[in-house]
């Protein structure tokens, strides 16, 4: 059966790159990473990596691509992303034996959908970080027990000017005043050139708007993160709301603009 299935994975690969000739891979031969695949009668669906070769999934339908290795920056951002995995897996270990069970009996009022669109639970331990995580990123105190989900107001608009000759960035948005018990997230880019429509993997947070704070200037902030910005650079802006007593986060908004002069 292994054999069977990895004929079909071959004859995919073959399929994606219209060429023939791929590499056999032998049912004993050491698998770099693993695939989440979907079964129907066949294969229906197919993602994540396999080897050297990434199976995903857009608007126009299946496709693969070549997997690459990113980059390593050790950047203070990413070493404080995984200080905040290790601060939070430690203090998984450091919960009373009630605390865990009552995390782990919780996990199927916070299940999330996956890249199928089919309904998971989280583990016990993913829901404890992935609940203080946010509320850590909002400044608030960690949880020991799990939250009853209550929900999240959401980011209803979001638009900002950024003039090169006031050296300013103005954010306008709702709610403003942030609402009780939540927080506003704000992330940016670094100024890029105008043609950039796409830049997920740019954002990185300037700002964190307490509650009952208001929605504006986010200038020094800004600055101080990626320096000056001059006429006719495009900046893109998120902001999401995250609550500060179970760590629910609201879909992100995103607005971009060009500098003024």
């Amino acid at each position: 059966m292994k054999q069977f299935f990895i004929k079909i994975w071959v004859a995919l690969v073959a399929a994606f790159n219209g060429m023939s000739g791929v590499p056999y891979v032998a049912p004993n031969q050491p698998m770099q990473g693993m695939a989440k695949v979907k079964f129907s009668a066949l294969i229906s669906d197919m993602r994540n990596k396999l080897n050297g070769s990434v199976f995903a999934k857009n608007r126009s339908g299946a496709y693969l691509r070549t997997k690459v290795t990113p980059s390593n920056p050790q950047s203070i951002a990413q070493q404080a992303a995984r200080n905040l995995l290790t601060t939070y897996s430690q203090g998984w270990k450091a919960l009373t034996e009630v605390e865990r069970t009552a995390w782990n009996g919780a996990v199927g009022s916070w299940a999330s959908t996956d890249v199928f669109g089919d309904i998971k639970n989280p583990t016990g331990l993913q829901l404890y970080i992935r609940l203080n995580v946010n509320i850590n990123l909002a400044s608030g105190v960690a949880l020991t027990l799990p939250p009853l989900s209550v929900g999240v107001d959401p980011v209803l608009t979001l638009s900002f000017i950024a003039d090169d000759s006031a050296n300013t960035i103005v954010l306008t948005g709702t709610p403003t005043p942030v609402p009780a018990d939540h927080a506003m997230y704000i992330e940016a880019t670094a100024p890029m050139s105008a043609g950039i429509s796409n830049a997920n993997s740019k954002f990185r947070h300037v700002q964190t708007i307490a509650p009952a704070g208001a929605v504006g200037d986010i200038s020094a902030a800004y600055i101080a993160k990626f320096g000056a910005f001059v006429t006719g650079q495009k900046i893109f802006v998120r902001a999401k709301m995250i609550r500060l007593s179970t760590g629910e986060v609201s879909q992100p908004l995103v607005a971009f603009a060009i500098v003024v002069p």
